[in-house]
């Protein structure tokens, strides 16, 4: 009897404790799913706020490297952090956080703050339907780098346009272009552009493989460095004798839309206003003394493996019929003036002289250079098609004409360093441009405007 009464207690006891266990499951569920749920908002605030300094630390950056470039002010660099932010950080609902930039110091840093309301689900439940998410980054700059390449045309599609193998590299230096078109920048066909920073005032065409890093959109359009440069005045005009065209009647007759001064035999040129324009053919080995040489009403040709070479010299292109071809079989040496009026630069061309409505530049072993992009008329062309043409030290400013490159060899990789400012920058047919930036191995001096103009970036909060 006893026995039974202890095994029907136990019985009813189990019975009990089941009860309470389902009862104690009951009351704890709610508990247990909203601290699950709590925890789930954490991890979405905690992403949400590492997305946020992610997009703030980028836009701080890209805003302080404004001021590498030439003539960036502070409301460029405000701008382009601001865009950057409301690029990257755009949340899934369509909204965009609150962005304020500032500039530090003088051009040495910008700061950016960005702050969100972000909507809580489990908070509603504890009187706190939203919470505000903060974070801010400040860059700023040290040391030097530089602006190298600058396309001035502000709406053509191309404006800085590479295409069939052609390579620029400028890995200490920055390639930006004015044109506010879709396409201000093209790359294609196999083309390659590696640079400290790429920077287009419009948008870009081509592959991800193509510009490395991707090129910057929407970039305020900078000012031309060198509007307020001035060219020299003409003198009188340079008489070339007979004896420096001693081929004049052998290997064919001279085309005077090549240049009225031909140049067939091994002489030293002084610097002047050469009119009609300078043919450099048939072999010639031409040095150049220092100086400024003006080529006026008509182009600088080199082509027929002829060389051209010459140490702290310049050209100033003006008149009509103006333009430059250093074609396939020509051999090309030379650096800017150290000082004087044209120190720093090797081409300079008049902004003023009356567009080549008739091209009537030559056309070169290779033929006609192919049209620019998006139907771009330049008042004169520039050609570089020598597979020779290693130094090209100094300033290439072109403010009104179109720079063609289409050599197969490396072009201007021999110069310490290498800038072009020209209304448009064309590559085809496989060159491989190199813009060299190392500015203290030469006494030849950077214009003011281009060059080391500011800082490396450097994250500091």
């Amino acid at each position: 009897m006893g026995i039974r009464h202890w095994l029907a207690a136990g019985r009813r006891l189990q019975r009990n404790q089941g009860g309470g266990v389902l009862v104690l499951f009951a009351l704890l569920t709610p508990i247990l799913m909203g601290l699950s749920a709590a925890a789930i908002e954490y991890a979405s605030l905690v992403k949400r706020r590492t997305e946020l300094q992610r997009a703030a630390d980028s836009a701080s950056i890209a805003g302080v490297n404004q001021f590498k470039l030439a003539n960036a002010d502070d409301a460029a660099a405000i701008s382009v952090a601001t865009s950057m932010v409301q690029a990257q950080a755009r949340n899934a609902g369509g909204g965009t956080p609150q962005v304020t930039a500032r500039v530090l110091g003088n051009h040495s840093g910008v700061e950016v703050s960005v702050a969100e309301t972000v909507p809580l689900t489990f908070g509603k439940l504890l009187n706190m339907p939203s919470i505000d998410i903060s974070v801010r980054s400040t860059a700023k700059l040290t040391g030097t780098t530089r602006l190298c390449l600058l396309a001035l045309d502000p709406l053509s599609a191309g404006a800085f346009h590479l295409e069939s193998a052609a390579r620029i590299t400028a890995s200490d230096c920055s390639l930006y272009s004015n044109s506010l078109s879709p396409a201000g920048i093209q790359g294609d066909n196999a083309a390659v552009a590696k640079a400290l920073s790429i920077c287009t005032a419009g948008g870009y065409t081509g592959s991800s493989t193509i510009f490395t890093p991707p090129p910057a959109k929407n970039c305020p359009p900078l000012r031309d460095p060198l509007i307020d440069k001035r060219g020299p005045i003409p003198g009188s005009c340079i008489h070339l004798g007979f004896f420096v065209d001693p081929k004049k009647l052998i290997e064919g007759i001279d085309d005077p839309a090549y240049g009225l001064n031909v140049v067939s035999g091994n002489v030293t040129l002084e610097p002047g206003t050469y009119c009609g324009g300078l043919h450099i053919t048939k072999g010639a080995q031409v040095t150049l003394q220092s100086g400024i040489y003006i080529i006026k009403d008509g182009p600088l040709v080199v082509d027929k493996n002829a060389s051209l070479t010459g140490v702290n010299t310049a050209f100033y292109f003006t008149g009509v019929r103006g333009g430059l071809l250093f074609d396939e079989k020509s051999t090309i040496s030379l650096t800017a003036p150290k000082d004087g009026p044209m120190s720093g630069l090797l081409f300079f061309e008049d902004r003023l002289s009356p567009p080549d409505l008739l091209s009537l530049l030559p056309l070169g072993g290779k033929g006609k250079a192919k049209p620019a992009p998006g139907g771009f008329i330049a008042r004169r062309e520039y050609r570089i098609i020598s597979d020779n043409a290693r130094t090209l030290l100094g300033t290439i400013y072109l403010p009104v004409g179109r720079l063609i490159i289409d050599a197969k060899k490396p072009v201007a990789d021999h110069s310490a360093y290498t800038v072009i400012i020209a209304r448009m920058i064309n590559l085809y047919d496989g060159p491989d441009l190199i813009l060299n930036a190392r500015y203290g191995s030469t006494d030849v001096p950077v214009p003011n405007g281009v060059g080391p103009s500011s800082a490396d970036t450097q994250l500091t909060q």
